[in-house]
């Protein structure tokens, strides 16, 4: 595996990109309502900029990343060995699995080698079945197609889009990809940082041979050796002017929000795993314009949920609202919009993103 030289200083664009990409996931709302007197970066402001690009890949490596063999990394490079689009840390790849199933993995490669772009899944057996796709039906040599790079997890370097002077990273297992990248650029940089990283055991966390190459930057903490991290571990060394990039579980997550809402002159950059909570879910009707049904949606459950409990091949992925994949036109009834990346002309045009979106009240007539 060869990669290119890395910059020693930082381009013009930070990362020689043309388009500058924008940030397009939220906290749940809650969060970014409660957090909004914070430095938290409000991404609800930054419109998002959406990329179909679909390419055509081919799987040139594998490897096992964590001794429990769950996670496995695959290598892709174009057919002709050629070049490929730039990407930023914390960007991620829409891979099309050969069974039509769209799924979102970070990469966790370097961005300095232009050649190829690298991915992490973990198996999960009772997920969705792309983990399990992924680990079993993509050998080297498979060819596919992807979708990106997008970024929905923005890096901002401290003076070039941050105010912070110091980075902490707090990675949760497989939340270690979008985060290796941008300790890696830190490294370079000669930005000031550190990291906690947690998992359940020391087998199960993907990457440690990499982690253990950044010394002492890294504190490594495992359940069965410290028990359950709380937020004083996770948020070790952290003060002012510190910007916090976080992945990993909810719970994970939930806490270190719960915490920097209450630090002064701290960033929280944040990806989660699972959807966002439901907040002031009410119950309502969608109804299949193409047959007539009616399905009732919880008020704990989304619309997306609900509706694959009658159509289990409809397409999906983020299940967090940016990605658009599960998109469906509002033929009747007031949609209640809860994503961010859907125009003003959109909403006009009746569309509706499944996974976050509600019924304002009664009754929607979906194009289903």
């Amino acid at each position: 595996m060869s990669y290119l030289p890395a910059p020693e200083q930082l381009p013009a664009d930070l990362f020689g990109k043309r388009d500058q990409d924008r940030a397009v996931r939220v906290l749940d709302a809650v969060a970014s309502a409660r957090l909004r007197w914070t430095t938290l970066i409000n991404r609800k402001e930054l419109a998002p900029r959406i990329d179909d690009r679909r390419l055509a890949m081919v799987v040139t490596g594998r490897r096992i990343e964590a001794h429990d063999q769950d996670v496995i990394s695959l290598r892709l490079e174009a057919p002709d060995g050629g070049e490929l689009p730039v990407w930023r840390p914390g960007a991620h790849l829409d891979l099309e699995l050969p069974s039509g199933r769209l799924r979102q993995y970070s990469l966790c490669g370097d961005p300095a080698d232009t050649r190829a772009y690298r991915v992490a899944v973990r198996r999960i057996p009772d997920g969705g079945g792309g983990s399990l796709e992924v680990h079993d039906a993509l050998p080297v040599g498979s060819r596919l197609m992807v979708r990106g790079p997008r970024n929905a997890f923005p890096f901002a370097v401290p003076g070039h889009g941050s105010s912070a002077v110091r980075l902490h990273f707090i990675a949760g297992g497989i939340g270690i990809t979008p985060i290796l990248p941008m300790a890696r650029l830190a490294m370079r940089l000669g930005i000031d940082w550190s990291m906690v990283y947690t998992g359940r055991n020391r087998d199960a966390i993907p990457f440690l041979h990499e982690i253990e190459t950044f010394g002492d930057r890294v504190t490594v903490r495992t359940d069965d050796e410290h028990g359950l991290p709380d937020a004083a571990t996770l948020l070790t060394g952290v003060d002012t002017d510190t910007a916090v990039y976080c992945c990993g579980p909810v719970p994970m997550t939930t806490t270190v929000t719960a915490a920097v809402r209450e630090m002064r002159g701290v960033e929280l950059h944040s990806e989660r795993f699972s959807p966002p909570p439901i907040v002031n879910g009410q119950p309502f009707e969608i109804e299949f314009a193409s047959t007539g049904e009616v399905v009732e949606v919880a008020a704990d459950r989304s619309a997306l949920d609900t509706i694959l409990d009658s159509r289990p091949d409809r397409p999906y992925s983020c299940r967090q609202g940016f990605c658009r994949t599960c998109k469906v036109r509002v033929l009747s009834g007031a949609p209640d919009h809860r994503e961010t990346v859907l125009t003003a002309a959109d909403h006009e045009a009746g569309d509706m993103l499944v996974c976050v979106s509600r019924s304002q009240g009664g009754r929607l007539v979906l194009d289903l």
